[in-house]
């Protein structure tokens, strides 16, 4: 019976846990595509001569901003 419980509750915190990670890699990934990875893509269309497609992108990362909280 112990037995029954220490399964049940270990499996309870396995999900729980897995459910966390899952949560902060996601943070960790929206903060690191927002901060370093869209200035580049934007600095790259912008010395490339795709200067139109990267005000285009700024102009709509920044409607999206003030939408979305």
């Amino acid at each position: 019976m112990l037995t029954l419980l220490f399964i049940i509750l270990l499996i309870s915190f396995i999900i729980k846990f897995t459910i966390f990670s899952v949560k902060a890699a996601w943070s960790i990934t929206k903060v690191v595509l927002t901060i370093v990875l869209f200035p580049i893509i934007l600095i790259a269309l912008a010395l490339s001569g795709f200067v139109v497609f990267a005000v285009i992108a700024l102009i709509i990362a920044g409607i999206i901003g003030l939408i979305v909280k």
